[in-house]
């Protein structure tokens, strides 16, 4: 079965596209030449971007104002698809709107989302996706039933982004049905944590900081080490839980995947749900004083200490370059 067609949802934020939807583009490239995004809201800003990324086509809402993307977007796509532009295989990252547009396009269409995957593939007449459980340590392959579109979201950090060369895409209406009382609601406002230095899910350097730190304020030595290093720092759910650090910093099953160049977990044991977050990071670095920790195991560099004689040291070097 060779896929004729491919739609891949776009996520956009201040006209910058969001990079789990690039990841997804590549994957969706090495499925079809077809590839086409869709987007809630105007398609200009964001048609030559996905150009370079192979996309042939952008369907777009135009300007929601304000309404709630997963309703507007959902229907749109029903009405789409309904209307005989269904695609094969319909892809979204795991993300707050991915997850809203692609459970009410299910619905709408009545047809299975397999969530949380982390690859795709074709097998004779079927599409099959892949899904880690048990924290990883098992993989679930899931086959769709003809007649799609087969609907699927992927996680971040699954596929690598790659440009594929190309001008503007193609911008077409995505028109947008009537949504009675649902679109009444409207985003009044958005709170945007501040940060300084790269995002956590994008920085090439990443220094993680778990219970072994003993109290909140010893996290300002991961913060420090971080901004030495010109990366960013994360946290283990255990302190995320104990009110030390905001969920943003989270690593793990729970918070955000990463795949650094570096990821240094300090006083982090290494809970399955943790290594399931940054496992795929390229070189892993553990500071924890426990021989046996569990994050040894997956560690290319560990240091058996602790982890407030270790760090004071790692930064004083630092400085001192």
């Amino acid at each position: 079965m060779a896929l004729s067609k491919i739609w891949v949802h776009c996520e956009v934020s201040e006209d910058t596209i969001a990079p789990i939807t690039l990841e997804v583009l590549a994957k969706a490239r090495t499925l079809t030449d077809q590839v086409e995004a869709f987007v809630g809201g105007p398609g200009d800003a964001v048609a030559e971007t996905l150009g370079a990324h192979g996309v042939k086509k952008v369907h777009a809402t135009g300007d929601l104002q304000g309404g709630m993307q997963g309703v507007h977007v959902a229907a749109a796509l029903a009405a789409a698809i309904e209307g005989g532009e269904a695609p094969d295989l319909v892809m979204f990252g795991s993300t707050y709107d991915g997850r809203d547009i692609a459970a009410r396009l299910s619905v709408k269409l009545d047809k299975p989302v397999i969530t949380n995957n982390t690859d795709v593939e074709e097998d004779g007449d079927s599409i099959v996706v892949s899904e880690p459980i048990f924290g990883g340590t098992e993989i679930v392959k899931t086959k769709f039933a003809a007649g799609g579109p087969a609907l699927a979201t992927f996680r971040p950090k699954s596929f690598e982004a790659e440009e594929a060369g190309g001008g503007a895409a193609e911008v077409a209406e995505l028109a947008v049905p009537e949504v009675g009382a649902a679109g009444a609601a409207k985003i009044l406002d958005r709170h945007i944590e501040e940060t300084s230095g790269p995002k956590l899910d994008e920085a090439a350097v990443v220094v993680s900081g778990g219970r072994g730190l003993g109290e909140s304020d010893k996290f300002d030595m991961i913060e420090q080490l971080a901004k030495l290093l010109k990366g960013a720092p994360g946290a283990s759910r255990a302190i995320v839980d104990a009110g030390w650090v905001p969920y943003a910093y989270q690593v793990g099953q729970t918070g955000k995947v990463v795949k650094p160049t570096v990821y240094i977990a300090a006083g982090i044991s290494g809970a399955t749900q943790h290594m399931v977050g940054m496992k795929g990071s390229k070189n892993i670095v553990a500071i924890n004083k426990d021989p046996e920790a569990p994050i040894f195991g997956v560690a290319d560099l560990g240091i058996v200490g602790d982890v407030h004689k270790v760090l004071p040291k790692l930064i004083e070097a630092l400085q001192a370059r």
